[in-house]
């Protein structure tokens, strides 16, 4: 007999949550169940909206969900300000809980949260859709590669978006009591985990921010960059702005070869992605062009990254409630791995550029 379906609230109704509350519904282990905003009706809308089947429950209280004993686990799509309270009262009423990113103001608060979530034994994941794309799983694959790829010696990343004015003034991300962490926390957020991904998740020793990021008049980063250095010599350069045009890119470069990747937090098409991929590249005889060239890599997929998310959160809760297996401690690792660099980017900005060691 087939397991039942994970049971999934959404607490919040932020723009995000229409595109993960569609992923709940297309992945095959997860349901819609309930939905909750500090307004009733405004959460009655947003289901009505959003596919959400006649028997979810709707709530005008995030309390009133996470009290809710048919509730399996939780996304959680708040600004990143309420985090620490709502996290942990979630994991406290033994939800299990996907987070959006960044995960937190700073790693002492996501601390916190992961103690709650395992004092409760709940499984924690952060909402980065892409790393659950399988292009992911192939990128990985080439960067390890020994022979194709070689080692790592450098990668840049960048993340940017031309914001409009009502965004540059209304938005939460560039809200100092709601997302103080403004465009590095979301944008930077990607870029730090792509060059986590290209190192295999070992941290830098030491960060410096760029000099000059661009704030708003109440001093949230709205344009910002930051080097990171491995005592092996690894470099990685990122640049994440809601200045510049839309852009999103990796470049990851080893003794043996390299990678490109144009597209890598939304793919151009979401049932397929590419990714550029050579090893000793090389000119012709004449250097009047290349002898060897990158050659392109596509990866195709039945479900959208966020619905593969969605569906490999749902698995691990899954073997929690029916196998009572522990909660998978690989996506909290990460997670506190990507805030980590975050802060030192931060810390820099703030210390006058200066270098930041790492401290795990």
């Amino acid at each position: 007999m087939a397991e039942a379906l994970i049971q999934i609230g959404v607490v919040g109704c932020a723009d995000i949550a229409r595109k993960v509350s569609r992923a709940i519904s297309l992945a095959p282990n997860a349901a819609l169940c309930a939905v909750a905003s500090r307004s009733y009706d405004k959460a009655s809308a947003f289901a009505a909206a959003n596919g959400f089947p006649v028997s979810a429950k709707v709530y005008g209280s995030y309390e009133a969900l996470l009290e809710d004993p048919d509730v399996d686990a939780v996304y959680m799509p708040l600004p990143t300000s309420l985090h620490l309270h709502w996290a942990v009262l979630a994991a406290q009423n033994k939800k299990h809980l996907l987070l959006e990113k960044p995960v937190a103001l700073d790693v002492a608060q996501f601390d916190r949260i992961l103690e709650a979530c395992e004092s409760s034994g709940v499984q924690f994941m952060d909402n980065t859709m892409w790393v659950h794309n399988p292009r992911t799983a192939a990128m990985a694959h080439f960067l390890n590669d020994a022979h194709r790829f070689g080692n790592l010696k450098s990668v840049r990343t960048c993340f940017t978006f031309g914001a409009d004015s009502d965004y540059l003034k209304n938005n939460i991300r560039v809200k100092p009591d709601l997302d103080a962490l403004g465009s590095l926390g979301d944008q930077g957020w990607y870029c730090i985990r792509a060059i986590l991904l290209a190192a295999n998740y070992e941290l830098p020793k030491t960060v410096v921010a760029s000099y000059e990021p661009v704030l708003n008049k109440d001093g949230v980063i709205l344009d910002c960059g930051a080097s990171l250095y491995w005592e092996d010599g690894k470099v990685a350069i990122f640049h994440c702005s809601f200045l510049a045009n839309l852009t999103m890119e990796i470049t990851a470069i080893g003794t043996r070869g390299t990678l490109h990747v144009h597209d890598f937090v939304i793919p151009y098409n979401e049932k397929e992605a590419s990714f550029l991929a050579g090893t000793e590249t090389s000119f012709d005889d004449l250097v009047t062009g290349w002898a060897k060239q990158p050659c392109k890599h596509t990866v195709n997929t039945d479900l959208p990254q966020e619905a593969l998310l969605v569906r490999e959160f749902a698995r691990l809760v899954a073997e929690i409630k029916f196998k009572n297996s522990k909660p998978d401690k690989k996506w909290p690792t990460i997670s506190r791995k990507t805030q980590l660099v975050l802060d030192a980017v931060k810390a820099s900005i703030q210390r006058g550029f200066e270098p930041v060691q790492i401290q795990e």
